[in-house]
């Protein structure tokens, strides 16, 4: 096998997984337990990979602030971007943006 996977064979038939995918192959249900299919199935379909997806409300954009601002922000500690979020809310109460 070390000789195999040295000179790059691997011992995966992917042309058979290959042909087992695309007719819609179920594997065989495990004797020794048989929700473990189901359940495994389960969980692979749930998960994503990735970070999760963001409340949709938000957009992400570049933008430059002076050091001075952003260290202001950054010295109140974690939820600095909130609270700068939160003062730019603020801001649009009282002013007309141009």
């Amino acid at each position: 096998m070390r000789a195999r996977r040295a000179c790059g064979e691997a011992q995966t038939d992917w042309a058979r997984l290959h042909r087992e995918q695309k007719a819609d192959a179920e594997p065989e249900e495990d004797e020794d337990s048989p929700d473990a299919t189901a359940a495994l199935r389960e969980v692979v379909t749930r998960r994503r990979a990735g970070r999760p997806a963001g409340s949709g409300s938000k957009e992400q954009v570049a933008i430059r602030f002076d050091r001075e601002v952003l260290a202001a922000f950054r010295a109140a500690g974690p939820g600095w971007q909130t609270r700068m979020n939160e003062a730019l809310k603020d801001w649009l109460k009282t002013h007309i943006p141009a």
